[in-house]
């Protein structure tokens, strides 16, 4: 192929990138839209006029079957290009250290694989669009994800691989002034159940006094008593500890309050409980309170609203924010339910049984629904961590899950990323079985704020 030698510019105007494709689609648009203005925050135009394209004197690449000029090539696979959800297999192989996938083949490339097309496999999450094997709550898991098989969840490769197109722009074009995101920290915790004994209620608290009776728990019979009787505070009251946390280290946490109905799996206090709507209200001055829809709301989207109208009259606020409960995420249906009821941001994204980057980023990002082919409003922030996935799934101790956790938090320094963390109050109770734990967290803490 003859190359097109462009002019030999100036490049004083470096306020725009300008970039080349053959056609212009919604998953390239979200996908460019994604790279340059909300992780690179440059300013960019998509062309697919090739005179204008080679007669410009901004900075340029291209984004086609093959180089149409000397200006820096990415070579598409074409799945930005497609419609629709098909079998990818995927070729991955080996690129700087990890692994990679969409490859090409153009010796003009200067990437050996379609770096777009795996961002936008990894963030649209196109593998769960496809048939898996869901566990008992009906969830995608760790297992089934292409991530896992290749050995790359806990690297944020979405992240890693657009500082490395930042870097070959910076190469050629040094002028280009980049602003230099700064790494977050975004505590967040889950309010399933805010006290173990406390405000239940008396048919729960008999049924439990008799559950505890069969089984001859009487160390359980003993506590519950004291607390009660106000002799001692519930173990899961942790909240007056969480302020403190947040004061020491100035942060502003997100809280996921459970306000369905009572269930097998959902079981906080009755949302109609004052002491339990004076609680939720305090922690609103430290906080921002987003809705944890119940699990039942999986089977039935309609209980949705209704529950965030009930926290919403709580707090004397807008819910906007959620968490699904268990982590009850089915794609795509679980997001439009929540765009129905006005939700505006989305913590769901990552896995109960593995830590990690389920969508390959630790940066926010919007839906893309890839059945209407159409980017949404509703933005996805990805959490890295949970306290359960530690203690109840990989089994760690409290040492080694302190290792585990530094571990991803230096890997979202790296890419001046945002850590999410997802924690629980009664994890930080420091009893039973979380004995131990409390240091846990505050490590994670101690770690993440620096």
């Amino acid at each position: 192929m003859v190359l097109i030698q462009t002019k030999n510019p100036t490049f004083e105007n470096m306020d725009t990138l300008l970039i080349y494709t053959q056609k212009k689609t919604n998953r390239l648009n979200y996908t460019f839209k994604l790279v340059f203005r909300d992780i690179l925050k440059f300013p960019y135009r998509i062309t697919t006029n090739l005179e204008e394209f080679q007669s410009s004197d901004l900075p340029k690449i291209v984004y086609a079957n093959g180089p149409v000029s000397d200006d820096i090539f990415f070579q598409s696979s074409g799945l930005l290009f497609q419609r629709g959800v098909t079998s990818i297999q995927l070729d991955a192989f080996v690129y700087n250290d990890s692994k990679a996938f969409f490859p090409v083949d153009d010796e003009d490339a200067v990437f050996p694989f379609d770096v777009f097309s795996a961002i936008f496999y990894l963030v649209s999450r196109y593998e769960e669009y496809q048939p898996y094997v869901s566990d008992e709550h009906g969830r995608f898991t760790a297992k089934s994800s292409v991530s896992m098989e290749l050995g790359i969840l806990n690297k944020p490769l979405v992240n890693i691989w657009i500082l490395q197109i930042k870097k070959m722009l910076q190469k050629k074009y040094p002028k280009m002034n980049f602003i230099e995101r700064k790494y977050k920290f975004v505590p967040t915790y889950d309010i399933d159940s805010a006290f173990a004994y406390a405000q239940k209620g008396f048919v729960r608290t008999v049924g439990a006094y008799l559950l505890d009776l069969v089984d001859f728990n009487w160390k359980d019979i003993a506590q519950r008593t004291r607390v009660l009787l106000r002799l001692e505070k519930d173990p899961y009251n942790t909240f007056e500890l969480q302020i403190e946390y947040q004061k020491k280290y100035m942060l502003r946490p997100f809280y996921f309050i459970l306000f369905g109905r009572y269930g097998q799996y959902d079981k906080n206090i009755n949302y109609r409980n004052k002491y339990f709507g004076n609680l939720v209200k305090r922690m609103g001055d430290y906080a921002k309170i987003g809705i944890h829809p119940s699990y039942g709301t999986f089977e039935y989207p309609e209980r949705i609203s209704s529950e965030i109208r009930h926290l919403g009259k709580v707090v004397n606020k807008e819910i906007t924010r959620s968490r699904q409960h268990f982590l009850r995420l089915l794609l795509p249906d679980t997001y439009r339910n929540l765009i129905e009821a006005d939700i505006t941001d989305d913590y769901t994204m990552g896995y109960a049984m593995t830590p990690g980057f389920r969508a390959g980023t630790c940066s926010s990002y919007n839906f893309y629904d890839l059945d209407t082919e159409a980017e949404t409003k509703l933005r996805i922030h990805p959490f890295m961590v949970m306290d359960g996935t530690l203690k109840d799934y990989l089994k760690l101790t409290p040492a080694d899950a302190i290792e585990q956790i530094r571990v991803l938090i230096n890997e979202v320094k790296k890419v001046n990323g945002t850590f999410i963390s997802l924690w629980h109050n009664e994890s930080l109770s420091d009893q039973k079985r979380w004995k131990g734990w409390r240091r846990v967290y505050e490590a994670l803490l101690e770690m993440a704020a620096e």
